[in-house]
């Protein structure tokens, strides 16, 4: 087999970073959610999409 010198790729800074951003969001869902139970869960999240400009999926 062949050796040859691998060169390991420079790594470039990034404008926006999408897993850092999933993941800072995840994690402070969960430390708002932690202790909830299934009634103050599902009051949490509607509270969220209330005050939230996002559509639910197939709702115009």
């Amino acid at each position: 087999m062949k050796q040859g010198i691998y060169i390991q790729p420079t790594k470039k800074e990034k404008a926006f970073d999408a897993v850092k951003m999933m993941r800072d969001i995840r994690d402070k869902i969960s430390a708002e959610t932690r202790n909830m139970n299934f009634d103050e869960l599902k009051a949490y999240i509607k509270k969220q999409l209330a005050d939230s400009n996002t559509k639910l999926v197939g709702q115009r």
